[in-house]
């Protein structure tokens, strides 16, 4: 009996990440894949802006580097409780899980930008770019 179940969970787990694992193609315009569509662009942005936190953090002494931390940490619970609220009257919907993900994507991109200015920026430089500016300076 304990067989038959460990061999059931197994092929449910299984079957689980194939359906996980499943590409973005943008031409099919199903709610499912614009899911993973959206998905797909909130990874890709997500690494990237684990790439910007780890070159700014390896740039930084011990004291910076511990606040940096705990600033990141305060963004994520801040963006992903901004994400929760700006989709909630969605939740449950079928286009929820794509809302979630596009918020995701767009205020990681911000942080991105504003973790690869910091990195730019020489000390005490107040005239650094903030996320809001576009590259000829103007706010958006």
């Amino acid at each position: 009996m304990r067989r038959i179940l460990v061999s059931a969970c197994l092929v449910v787990l299984a079957a689980g990440s194939v359906a996980y694992a499943q590409e973005c193609h943008r031409n099919d315009d199903s709610q499912q894949m614009m899911n993973i569509c959206a998905d797909a662009d909130y990874k890709s942005a997500d690494a990237k802006l684990n790439k910007a936190y780890q070159d700014l953090i390896g740039g930084t002494d011990a004291k910076a580097r511990k606040l940096l931390q705990t600033a990141q940490r305060a963004w994520i619970a801040f963006r992903d409780a901004e994400c929760s609220y700006s989709a909630a009257d969605s939740e449950g919907g079928s286009i929820y899980p794509m809302l979630i993900s596009e918020c995701l994507t767009r205020l990681t991109d911000d942080r991105t930008k504003q973790l690869t200015a910091d990195s730019t920026c020489a000390e005490g430089d107040v005239s650094c770019a903030s996320p809001d500016e576009d590259e000829s300076g103007e706010i958006q």
